[in-house]
């Protein structure tokens, strides 16, 4: 029997002037989900949406840029490609993208559609009538934690009988390495050695880690915070309160932006991994860490919760004090690094996630046959 034919459509354009292989590079996410799936047998086709035609082969996935001056035009394109490549499920890319698939539906009603949640929000109340009726058309969902599905649920977007699968967004190809040497390279000490990755914006809420990092130095005297940043809108604020704080000063280490290789020596260097998101469709950074064997001291948000399993310690979003409670936890009952990268392995690894894609396509394309005979 031949492996299911999926095709995993990005609708949104790629960024103007670069190539396939640029835009793969600049998009690393788009290339790990489809060579998870593949990873399970699953034959995969990446579509996307660009200004120009191209096609390449990579590791055993098909990428074509797929060029179409309109909405129809495009739909139209699509369809004949999919229908012509025998396509078994069409994968697409962000709930925001009913609309252009409930038009792909209609050229294609036998094709099963599933969606994957990429931090996608509920439409606004006035919206939600046109935005029911495209989720008509689709017959799967996908997100990290099934509690980021109620949303949709509840507001009526979602009718019961379309399927929600519990697949991590994406997954990390970092892995751990020696600790010395990676503080060697980077610099980086600390007893605990502690890193944050993130931006330095409200909803990452850095200014309540740290402060719980300021309380929990009370009782780890060699704690040293290592935060690699990109977006900093709270950079002079996170700047003063550590300056006004002998607690923090010289105790927490600002270091920007990283190069990404760079990330993960920073992360094989460190014990613990601190995040104070208030919320997250996934946390790739999370992801990232466990890849490296680091135990997450992560808030306790549906993602994080169906990431972290066993293997770390989850506290209350905007809770300072439960922050420092979680820390020095850690620190006394820290799981060992190859314990860690144990359940990376077998809960979010790329073959892991592959094979709940792989389970997921199985299921819609048997559910349509059925249907459908």
């Amino acid at each position: 029997m031949p492996p299911l034919h999926v095709a995993q459509v990005n609708f949104f354009p790629a960024p103007a002037g670069l190539g396939l292989a640029e835009a793969l590079q600049a998009w690393p996410s788009l290339v790990d989900i489809a060579e998870a799936a593949a990873s399970a047998g699953t034959r995969v086709t990446v579509i996307q949406r660009a200004e120009h035609a191209e096609q390449l082969v990579q590791r055993g996935v098909h990428y074509r840029f797929l060029a179409a001056t309109g909405a129809a035009e495009r739909t139209r394109q699509l369809a004949s490609l999919l229908r012509d490549s025998g396509v078994d499920v069409l994968h697409g890319h962000s709930l925001g993208v009913a609309g252009e698939t409930h038009a792909l539906s209609r050229e294609l009603p036998e094709l099963p559609i599933l969606l994957q949640d990429h931090a996608d929000r509920v439409p606004p109340r006035w919206q939600r009538p046109r935005w029911r009726r495209w989720y008509a058309s689709v017959h799967g969902v996908a997100f990290t934690a099934p509690e980021l599905a109620r949303p949709f649920v509840n507001t009526g977007l979602l009718r019961s009988s379309t399927r929600v699968f519990v697949i991590p967004e994406s997954t990390s190809r970092f892995t751990p390495g020696s600790r010395a040497q990676a503080a060697a390279e980077t610099g980086v000490h600390g007893h605990p050695c502690v890193v944050w990755v993130g931006h330095l914006q409200t909803g990452k809420d850095p200014l309540t880690v740290l402060d719980g990092v300021a309380e929990a130095s009370m009782h780890l005297p060699g704690l040293q915070l290592w935060c690699a940043f990109g977006g900093a809108p709270l950079l002079a604020q996170v700047r003063q309160r550590i300056d006004s704080d002998p607690r923090l000063s010289g105790r927490v280490h600002l270091l920007g932006k990283l190069a990404h290789e760079r990330v993960q020596s920073l992360l094989r260097a460190a014990h613990l991994f601190v995040s104070g998101s208030h919320a997250e469709s996934c946390g790739y950074a999370v992801l990232e860490a466990m890849a490296c064997g680091v135990t997450p001291v992560v808030t306790d948000i549906p993602s994080f919760r169906a990431l972290v399993g066993d293997v770390g310690q989850l506290w209350p979003r905007g809770d300072a004090k439960a922050l420092t409670v979680a820390l020095l936890r850690a620190v006394r009952e820290r799981p060992s690094p190859a314990r860690v990268r144990a359940h990376f392995e077998h809960a979010l690894s790329l073959q892991a996630v592959g094979q709940r894609w792989a389970e997921a396509y199985a299921q819609l394309k048997h559910a349509r046959l059925g249907a459908t005979a």
